[in-house]
């Protein structure tokens, strides 16, 4: 694990008992939402570590080419979204390469949340579902699945109970709410755990959607 993505790291002022591991989306970096955390208004029994990776630069065809952070290349957007899915591959190694990180500094696999926003949520649900060690809980918002017609080959039954909580805008039009819809129908279709909300906003998230996922990582911590 020599070659681990950098990441802004926001920690407890004690040891903390679980870590969040979240993924931004396209054109972000690591500190996209690190200012989430004292929005959340964790309690203090709860003290978490935030893990916000920086993705690698790459160009992005739909983009023009351009460089930029991005966890995969997408080609257009048509539904579903064409993509690379050998950076797809990637991005999940290296993503299941930090959850090791955290397993090997005392945080039990089980105690981790993989959490995600737009293209950093299809990859927390890619890496999530086919990951070999349980997991706390998948955060996945505003957000689709790439390559789903392997799921149900792919996926690992020992997080088949874990819980994923999908929050969607019903105004978003970078990724459109019917593509969350149906990532959220294909989880339920194979009977995992997830919980669907949406909220009247654009592709961004909100104060009720923050407090929601408080009130998720608390349960399920």
């Amino acid at each position: 694990m020599s070659n681990l993505l950098p990441c802004v790291e926001v920690n407890p002022p004690t040891d903390p008992v679980a870590s969040v591991i979240w993924l931004h989306g396209l054109g972000a970096d690591g500190h996209d939402f690190e200012a989430i955390v004292p929005m959340l208004k964790l309690p203090d029994s709860l003290p978490l570590r935030f893990v916000f990776p920086h993705a690698p630069e790459r160009p992005v065809t739909l983009n023009g080419g351009w460089v930029m952070r991005a966890w995969y290349d997408i080609v257009d957007l048509n539904f579903p979204r064409t993509v690379n899915l050998e950076e797809v591959e990637t991005s999940a190694q290296q993503t299941a390469d930090l959850i090791e990180r955290e397993r090997n500094r005392g945080i039990p696999s089980e105690r981790v949340i993989l959490a995600g926003f737009s293209q950093g949520g299809a990859i927390a649900l890619h890496t999530a579902l086919r990951f070999s060690h349980k997991l706390a809980g998948i955060l996945a918002i505003s957000t689709y699945m790439v390559n789903s017609d392997t799921l149900i080959k792919e996926k690992n039954p020992i997080n088949q109970n874990t819980s994923i909580f999908m929050g969607h805008g019903t105004m978003d039009s970078v990724v459109p709410i019917a593509h969350g819809k149906q990532a959220y129908q294909e989880l339920k279709d194979l009977e995992y755990p997830v919980t669907w909300t949406e909220y009247p906003m654009e592709h961004m998230v909100c104060l009720e959607e923050i407090n929601d996922i408080s009130n998720w990582l608390s349960t399920i911590l």
